[in-house]
Parts: structure tokens; C-alpha cells; sequence
């Protein structure tokens, strides 16, 4: 005869999958729990995040190009200070 298979409750689960997901990444279990309230309660809202980040990438492309700018300045400063001083 075969064995009999356990059957756990879906609290005692979730109980389980919260504690190691708690001692993974170090986060007090009643900081999960207040997070999956906020994930819970925003719904599909919370998928619109793409249009900040694109506006993010507009941001870091415009700070990049910034500096390459200055990069070129500083050059171009040293190298004016050093035909002054010859």
C-alpha cells in the first residue's frame, strides 16, 4: 500500500513561505504582511510604474550627456592651462 500524502493548510503554507522569505532577505514578517496589503489593495495600478521609469531613463540620459559635456570642459580647461603655463 502507498503512503498517505501530508496535506498542509493554506495559512500553515503561507506561514511557511512568509518565515523564509522573512530570514532570507531579513525583513521582519509584519513588514511582508503590511506589503502584501499595500500590493493587495493597489490591484492592476500597481503595473503603471513604466511611465515614471521611462521618464527615469529620459533623466539619466539627459545626466550622462551633462556629463560628457563637463568631462569635455575639464579637458579642454587643463589642456588651455598647460599651453598658458609653457
Amino acid at each position: 500500500m502507498g503512503k498517505v500524502r501530508k496535506k498542509y493548510s493554506k495559512s500553515l503554507k503561507f506561514q511557511g513561505v512568509l518565515a523564509m522569505i522573512s530570514s532570507e532577505f531579513k525583513v521582519h514578517s509584519g513588514v511582508l504582511h503590511r506589503w502584501k496589503k499595500e500590493f493587495l489593495s493597489k490591484g492592476p495600478d500597481i503595473f503603471e510604474m513604466p511611465d515614471k521609469w521611462d521618464s527615469e531613463e529620459e533623466t539619466v540620459g539627459d545626466l550622462q550627456k551633462k556629463i560628457g559635456q563637463l568631462t569635455m570642459e575639464i579637458l579642454l580647461l587643463s589642456l588651455l592651462k598647460k599651453w598658458r603655463d609653457n
